[in-house]
């Protein structure tokens, strides 16, 4: 089959054959063909095929007026007598067109104008014809090269590197190789510090400057513990988000007239060791009112329990809940401790209790996971900010302790708990959110000087058990000066054998002087 094209083709000889008659060559196309027919002989010019192949069938919605396709219509129609129409031009040939490229030369390319050569170094870097000009001539003097600082006796220098000393100044020549240099004075001064820089005069002596370290906390016995005294190994990530993130040690504290507060936990010896999180928590938080007499300390502490997987979420949890629950009511509990009302402040808090108990319960099986491995108890004080309100009010669900230290004497056991019979707790039961009622009640007055001291059971119990311990914390705390945040963790990091639990406590220093004066 015929290709599209060759069907609306003429065929035309091969170029050099002759045709049937054996008469001259054939043409080697249709124009030459028409060419040498006689005249009046083959198709005019307006006679010839449409070079377009496809014939075009006149279409009524192309037609104009008169009934005429304007495709087919001349582009350039003259009138009868030869000439273009009015407003038409007909096409002229350019006479500055070419009919080929022959003998077209290309104009010559533009040239830099050629500047005057000037003899300068720079002229080997850059190539020829650079330029040296200073930028801004007779503006600046010149200055002598920087000699260098003078060499150290004993060093041996080259001749390269050897310094040019500043006329008028000389430096002592350095001694042969193999001798020492002779002491001519005394070493190198003091570095000056930043306010000798700043004032022109000589800072401090940093050489010989010892910066104090507190060290390694102290320890009972002859022998410190096994464990390191520093954070260890972390949980990872992968495991647990929660415990991952969480810090090895916390310090917190706060300052109000007549009233310090000083907070630390630290994660214990066996749980920096197996890679576990720090399962205590504490708060110290404002409740309350603006204004001294209307806001309440709440200073807590939760021992997350060892046995359940996420104690260290429920401890945090837990010490949020009350501190949201209690400051709408803190007027209430303020009102309670003015008239040694006990059911009424014991209310208030087994009421905050309760709800922090249900509040995490949801949260937790919300997302599916199991309210026991949240345990965790609970102890509490709340303190008035109001210099003439001496009572305090406490509150405790699990285990945990609770010291006081007055006049360098300790008492280990302020709420009672040993003659209640409580000593010891089972943190199965006596513990949030499974235990929502509390044991509550009313401290005071409180005397100037005292230091209470509110702890986990990671703190109590070497406290209650071992001499060493209350003697040392008893010096420390007890001379009437409030040590700082640094000094008091360091001192409350006293280390006794067997107990690598975490521990957590907030202590309250009253003012010796009757909190009169004002921070």
């Amino acid at each position: 089959m015929k290709k599209r094209s060759e069907r609306y083709e003429r065929p035309v000889p091969p170029q050099g054959s002759t045709d049937a008659d054996g008469g001259d060559p054939a043409p080697s196309s249709l124009d030459e063909t028409w060419a040498s027919l006689p005249p009046g002989i083959g198709p005019t010019p307006a006679e010839q095929p449409d070079p377009y192949p496809y014939p075009q069938q006149p279409d009524p919605r192309r037609q104009d007026a008169r009934g005429q396709d304007p495709r087919h219509q001349d582009p350039h129609p003259q009138d009868p007598r030869g000439q273009a129409p009015r407003g038409q031009v007909p096409y002229e040939r350019d006479p500055y067109e070419r009919d080929s490229y022959e003998g077209y030369q290309r104009p010559e390319p533009y040239r830099l104008p050629e500047y005057p050569e000037r003899q300068g170094p720079y002229q080997e870097r850059y190539g020829e014809g650079y330029a040296e000009q200073p930028p801004y001539p007779g503006r600046y003097p010149e200055r002598a090269p920087y000699p260098g600082p003078p060499g150290v006796p004993g060093r041996r220098t080259g001749p390269e590197s050897a310094p040019v000393a500043p006329a008028g100044v000389e430096w002592p020549e350095a001694p042969p190789a193999g001798t020492s240099a002779p002491e001519t004075g005394p070493g190198p001064g003091p570095v000056p510090g930043p306010a000798g820089d700043r004032d022109g005069g000589a800072g401090p002596d940093r050489t010989a400057t010892t910066v104090p370290t507190l060290g390694a906390p102290r320890h009972s016995g002859p022998k410190p513990p096994l464990y390191a005294p520093h954070p260890g190994r972390l949980p990872s990530v992968r495991d647990d988000l929660d415990a991952a993130v969480l810090p090895d040690i916390v310090v917190d504290g706060a300052t109000y007239p007549g009233l310090t507060v000083r907070a630390a936990s630290v994660r214990g010896d066996s749980h920096r060791y197996e890679s576990g999180p720090r399962q205590d928590s504490l708060c110290v938080a404002r409740l309350g009112g603006p204004g001294e007499e209307n806001g309440l300390l709440l200073l807590a502490v939760a021992d997350g329990v060892g046995s359940a997987a996420r104690s260290h979420v429920g401890s945090q949890d837990v010490c949020r809940r009350i501190a949201l629950f209690l400051d709408p009511y803190a007027d209430e509990v303020i009102a309670a401790l003015r008239a040694g009302d006990r059911p009424a402040l014991g209310a208030l808090v087994n009421s905050a209790v309760g709800s922090a108990a249900e509040g995490l319960t949801q949260r937790v099986t919300q997302r599916g996971g199991r309210p026991a491995e949240h345990a965790t108890t609970l102890r509490g004080l709340l303190v008035p900010l109001d210099p003439e309100l001496r009572e305090r009010a406490w509150f405790t669900v699990g285990d945990g302790g609770a010291a006081l230290l007055r006049d360098g004497v300790w008492d280990t056991d302020v709420f009672g708990e040993e003659q209640a019979g409580s000593g010891v707790i089972d943190t199965g039961t006596a513990a949030l959110p499974g235990s929502r009622l509390a044991r509550s009640g009313i401290h005071g007055p409180a005397a100037p000087g005292d230091v209470f001291v509110l702890s986990t059971d990671g703190l109590s119990t070497p406290l209650a058990g071992d001499a060493g311990m209350r003697d040392f914390l008893a010096a420390a705390w007890g001379q009437g000066e409030v040590p700082g945040p640094v000094d008091f963790l360091w001192q409350f990091q006293y280390r006794v054998k067997s107990y690598d639990d975490d521990r957590t406590a907030v202590c309250l220093w009253e003012d010796p002087a009757g909190r009169r004066d004002t921070v």
